[in-house]
């Protein structure tokens, strides 16, 4: 560890108490292989992260990072290999059954609206079955009118021009307000959005952003939003955090603007150099500040740093078992970081 450094951290802890805390998680996969031996693929390692309630946190990185296993992970799809899972302080790692009824309270929005919705039930049918399941004393009456109230809140209106209609006959746009209905007809107190505005129009995505933004501010939702789009990323979590994620580990998590304007860790500086700026009076560089552009392997993974075979800044001692250490910005998976430069990539609050 760097000696001008703080004391090591484990994970992000937002001021009050978390909603939902993931300690240590890891997650192997099993891939069949040759005759001698199965292949461990460890998709997840030691990932550790607090939730607040109210609060936005947004899961970014490179395609096949992992952010989608531990989306499914904390909403209780995947259980993990090992590790604990916190939800309002129970325990709910391993027991996700019908003991854990609070559990409903935690919602997913899938990424490809058109595969989550079941094309022979008409969006009404979609919307009825969640309400009646977890409300078995409504009347039709009253499942009716949370309905009406739901279409309401997404701006689907009027309703019945589209309660009626199958999900092929709506814009992909629309399908993704009809998951966002659905998952908010329990009223969750945080969903896990993975990437929910990647295979809509540009025109669209800035109004189902505005309806993420206001159930958060007015119904008090947390969310995780899983994302590769750092535009997107910074408009949904400007008052909230990011956790960048590389192979299967959060490398930096602090707040949204610091980050982005001041990113520590080195996968970080390159993911953020990665994106065009729409300012000509920034001078950018041509090359990515990496050594490598081949991936690393989830196979075989030891205890030093998974950025090591990239990173123009690594040592020997990145080989070894290494710590989240605490920044003045973030927390950081680096212990190398007195050679990692400090200045600024590009300050977005200007």
């Amino acid at each position: 560890m760097c000696p001008d450094e703080q004391t090591p951290v484990q994970g992000a802890a937002p001021a009050a108490v978390p909603l939902m805390q993931l300690k240590n998680i890891n997650m192997i996969f099993k891939k069949p292989g040759s005759f001698l031996a199965d292949r461990s693929i460890h998709v997840l390692k030691d990932v550790s992260l607090d939730i607040g309630e109210r609060e936005i946190v947004a899961l970014v990185g490179e395609s096949g990072c992992g952010k989608t296993t531990l989306g499914k992970i904390i909403t209780g799809l995947y259980r993990p290999t090992s590790g604990e899972v916190y939800f309002n302080g129970e325990r709910v790692s391993g027991t996700f059954d019908k003991k854990l009824s609070s559990y409903n309270q935690v919602q997913f929005i899938q990424q490809d609206s058109y595969a989550a919705l079941n094309p022979v039930r008409t969006i009404y049918q979609s919307l009825y079955a969640p309400i009646k399941t977890h409300n078995r004393k409504w009347t039709r009456k009253q499942i009716d009118a949370r309905i009406e109230e739901l279409m309401e809140l997404i701006g689907l209106q009027p309703s019945a021009q589209f309660l009626t209609k199958y999900p092929h006959q709506l814009s992909g746009g629309q399908r993704q307000r009809i998951l966002m209905a659905r998952a908010i007809s329990l009223e969750p107190r945080l969903i896990v959005a993975d990437e929910p505005v990647s295979m809509i129009d540009v025109s669209l995505r800035l109004s189902l952003l505005n309806l993420m933004k206001e159930l958060n501010e007015k119904l008090g939702m947390s969310f995780v939003y899983i994302s590769h789009d750092l535009s997107t990323t910074r408009y949904i979590a400007r008052n909230g955090r990011v956790a960048v994620m590389y192979l299967g580990e959060i490398v930096e998590v602090g707040n949204i603007g610091d980050v982005i304007a001041k990113p520590r860790h080195p996968y970080t500086r390159a993911l953020i150099q990665a994106v065009p700026v729409p300012d000509p009076e920034f001078q950018g560089n041509d090359e990515l500040p990496l050594k490598s552009m081949q991936l690393g392997s989830l196979e075989n993974r030891g205890d030093g740093c998974a950025f090591y075979e990239r990173c123009l800044y690594a040592k020997d001692q990145c080989r070894q078992k290494i710590q989240a250490v605490r920044t003045d910005t973030a927390e950081v998976l680096c212990c190398n970081l007195e050679n990692v430069p400090s200045t600024p990539v590009y300050d977005i609050r200007k």
